[in-house]
């Protein structure tokens, strides 16, 4: 992947670029992703929060995950893209939705998670490593 990542919001209002690869990538399954994303999974990649330049203002929505900590999203107020998240699990780290990538051909998706929670009709790349829940910390 790219080192450096651009993306925005649907009207433009909010634009990012990251200037670091991200640590990390995937696909997440779990029904709050499902809900936010309106869709069957979330794909996110993370990169370390101060890696990442946004302008522009984001409005954030904040909930407990299934661990019970904290999970925020980040949206656009005036078209209402969800562009960010944070996770209380993960500090320092920025998770930002692919779909908002200028290039979203660069998002390279590397593990399948919370797949306990996908729905039957969601098809899963069977070369990815799948998780039934969040995968254990190294």
């Amino acid at each position: 992947m790219s080192t450096s990542l651009t993306g925005g919001c649907l009207c433009g209002a909010v634009r990012y670029e990251s200037s670091v690869p991200p640590v990390m990538t995937g696909n997440c399954h779990c029904r709050d992703c499902q809900r936010a994303s309106g869709s069957a999974y979330a794909p996110t990649l993370f990169a370390p929060s101060a890696a990442v330049t946004i302008t522009g203002e984001v409005k954030y929505f904040t909930n407990k995950g299934s661990s019970g900590r904290a999970v925020s999203r980040g949206f656009c107020p005036g078209c209402g893209s969800q562009l960010f998240g944070t996770v209380e699990q993960m500090p320092g780290l920025l998770a930002i939705r692919a779909g908002t990538l200028d290039d979203p051909s660069l998002f390279q998706p590397a593990i399948d998670l919370f797949t306990s929670r996908a729905p039957a009709w969601d098809f899963m790349d069977p070369k990815l490593p799948k998780f039934p829940e969040m995968p254990p910390r190294d």
